[in-house]
């Protein structure tokens, strides 16, 4: 197999990111630490032999045609240890932690699985920043503030755990074959890891539809009584839709429903 009779498989999202000005402005924004770095998805190698000439790579794939495709294309790199080739699904290999050691996700993703990997990148321990490519309408909802329309429980659990942007938005003509929607270069700079479980069941159900009102979408789970004090302590409108709410208002009312549902449990009923 030779690089020109690669056909791009549709069952593993494989769109070959080929313009150079792109990959430049990934290998720009990569920042500046020792940390290895962990690429999914490496396809062609497009973005992988800009990688290994400024850090050593870990890379997963799991098409095992690339797979020795790549290993032909950089056996130098492999011989020298600037580069290891993990051939197979990189979820099945991730348990809490991918690598042991400290690294930077730098990758083009796969769409279809890219959400499941930040987000199980958000929750490594190892991982400490995270600059991918990935759609467009993905980059903006991680990377939203509150008040924006597209503001939903990615962007809460993103804002948790550090600070995200887009660094740059990509047309289907970066790509071979172009995909069918615009992309987005973005990165997320961590300062701690997602760990609370009953947060995240707290945002599922605060926003699972999104144009009902906050309390409406929360009164499917949690006693209205308990909810009405925790907007008054919150100064909170009962109008108020889940968008509208910032990060910060998120974990004090997460803080105050399990403090008040506490107290009744207990018994303890005063203030």
């Amino acid at each position: 197999m030779n690089i020109n009779s690669v056909v791009a498989k549709k069952k593993f999202g494989q769109n070959f990111l080929k313009d150079e000005t792109v990959l430049r402005k990934i290998i720009q924004a990569m920042p500046k630490n020792d940390n290895k770095i962990v690429e999914i998805g490496p396809g062609l190698g497009d973005l992988t032999k800009f990688l290994v000439d400024v850090k050593s790579v870990e890379a997963f794939e799991v098409d095992t045609d690339l797979c020795k495709l790549l290993h032909s294309i950089f056996k130098e790199e492999i011989d020298t240890k600037r580069l290891h080739i993990n051939c197979g699904d990189v979820l099945q290999a991730w348990k809490s932690e991918l690598v042991d050691e400290p690294y930077d996700l730098v990758a083009n993703l796969p769409y279809y699985i890219a959400t499941n990997i930040i987000l199980k990148a958000l929750a490594d321990p190892m991982c400490k920043n995270i600059l991918v490519m990935v759609q467009l309408e993905v980059a903006e909802k991680f990377c939203a503030t509150h008040g924006e329309k597209v503001f939903g429980s990615l962007s809460v659990i993103t804002q948790s755990i550090g600070e995200a942007h887009i660094v740059v938005k990509v047309p289907p003509t970066a790509f071979e074959p172009p995909p069918k929607i615009d992309s987005a270069v973005f990165l997320i700079q961590k300062n701690s890891d997602r760990s609370d479980e009953n947060f995240e069941q707290m945002l599922k159900v605060a926003f699972k539809q999104p144009r009902k009102t906050l309390m409406k979408n929360l009164l499917a789970v949690y006693d209205k009584t308990l909810l009405q004090e925790a907007y008054e302590e919150l100064n909170l409108t009962l109008t108020i839709r889940p968008h509208q709410v910032s990060t910060s208002d998120y974990h004090q009312l997460y803080k105050i429903t399990r403090s008040l549902d506490g107290r009744r449990e207990s018994g303890d009923t005063s203030k």
